[in-house]
């Protein structure tokens, strides 16, 4: 199954759908780390945990349009 960063990044859908996965997570007995579930780099977490979720935007929209 494919994660949320992955499915962002090739335009399945929306950022603001990584608060269903956090709610999935939460609700789940998953034993990755919430950055694992989500398909987050050390740097795509520290960034979301430290300054908010539009700096982790920031960081996927640069990697979804360097990969186009």
């Amino acid at each position: 199954m494919a994660d949320f960063k992955e499915l962002y990044l090739a335009g399945k859908l929306e950022f603001e759908a990584i608060d269903d996965y956090v709610e999935e997570w939460n609700n789940s007995d998953d034993e990755r780390t919430l950055a694992q579930f989500l398909g987050l780099n050390a740097e795509e977490e520290d960034a979301w945990i430290s300054v908010g979720e539009d700096a982790l935007l920031d960081l996927l929209d640069k990697q979804k349009r360097t990969s186009l």
